[in-house]
């Protein structure tokens, strides 16, 4: 894990909430994983997240629960390593996560996750008490490994095309939004994280060495898609979101922009994994969602003000982007209200 990989000092304190004594006791913990405890009043400070991981195994071992106490029953230590193990023994990912959150919703009491197919996207809808919705960190938590396996099993990252979220949305949503998606929507009817059917088929070929080393390193290895805000990456992608995307700039102007040559803007972008046409397709897709879920913005509009020619064009960009067309996702989002 690169140092530049960074949690926010707000998410620190979730952890600490309930699964941690205050004062002294959790200062203490602090400095152990090497954590200032001086910067839990410092609300832009962030933490380097290999000290987070620390921080979480640390606490999963003293209260023997490996989802910081936010649930009755929780998670005790070597949870991960059952679902991980019983997960991809499955032939496909799809089999893999019934057999995940199946052991979830079991171990559980307030959140019951199930895997739902709707033709050509997916979504997992957890199902919970009627009563007020939990804290925005134990939902986050829970995708976080729920995700994080997801994409292990699969050996590769499976995109999310939405998260929404009973609770209202909390003052700080950054790291969220990096780790997740942009396409964050609160105070919705129910919780579910949305994404295309089609990974449901990859096949699962992970052996019991690659087992023991993921087990190794959780749950830094599911913390790397944290991503430092001020990388140039995620400048690029905030730049763009505040252009029409008519106005964006070619790569030659963009790097002029940023004082850098054009071969220097390519080599740097490609250290963080990126390229500047994937970064405008990434916002134009997180655009399109957020608009889709917006009964009064026709399909015509959203491809102009996605700087598409037609909605011939919106509609074939959006199906390689997301693996569906875009009625039947307006159609999915809206239609559980």
């Amino acid at each position: 894990m690169k140092e530049k990989d960074t949690i926010s000092m707000q998410l620190v304190r979730e952890a600490l909430l309930q699964s941690s004594a205050p004062g002294a006791a959790a200062a203490a913990l602090l400095q152990r994983v090497g954590i200032d405890p001086q910067q839990l009043e410092q609300p832009q400070a962030r933490v380097p997240a290999s000290a987070y991981a620390r921080l979480w195994r640390l606490l999963a071992r003293r209260c023997n629960d490996e989802f910081f106490c936010m649930d009755p029953r929780g998670l005790r230590s070597g949870s991960l390593a059952f679902i991980c193990r019983s997960s991809m023994a499955q032939p496909t990912l799809g089999a893999g996560l019934e057999c995940a959150l199946g052991f979830l919703s079991l171990m559980l009491e307030h959140l019951h996750p199930v895997l739902v197919r709707q033709q050509s996207l997916a979504e997992i809808v957890i199902g919970e008490p009627a009563e007020a919705p939990r804290r925005p960190f134990t939902y986050f938590t829970f995708w976080m490994i729920v995700h994080g396996v997801a994409c292990w099993l699969a050996g590769r990252r499976i995109p999310i095309l939405a998260i929404e979220l009973r609770c209202a949305e909390p003052d700080y949503c950054d790291d969220y939004r990096v780790m997740f998606s942009q396409n964050l929507q609160f105070e919705r009817p129910r919780t579910r994280l949305i994404f295309a059917a089609d990974c449901l088929d990859l096949p699962l070929r992970r052996t019991p060495e690659e087992l023991q080393r993921f087990l190794a390193e959780a749950p830094a290895n599911i913390l790397v898609k944290y991503r430092d805000p001020t990388s140039l990456a995620r400048r690029i992608r905030d730049d763009l979101r505040q252009l029409p995307a008519s106005q964006w700039p070619d790569a030659e102007a963009l790097a002029q922009q940023l004082c850098l040559s054009a071969s220097t803007l390519r080599r740097r972008l490609a250290e963080q994994g990126q390229t500047y046409q994937a970064l405008k397709d990434s916002v134009r897709r997180e655009l399109a969602i957020g608009w889709l879920a917006d009964a009064q913005v026709s399909y015509v509009e959203i491809a102009e003000r996605l700087g598409f020619a037609d909605t011939s064009s919106f509609y074939k960009a959006f199906r390689k982007w997301s693996g569906c067309n875009p009625g039947h996702y307006r159609s999915l989002v809206l239609g559980s209200g």
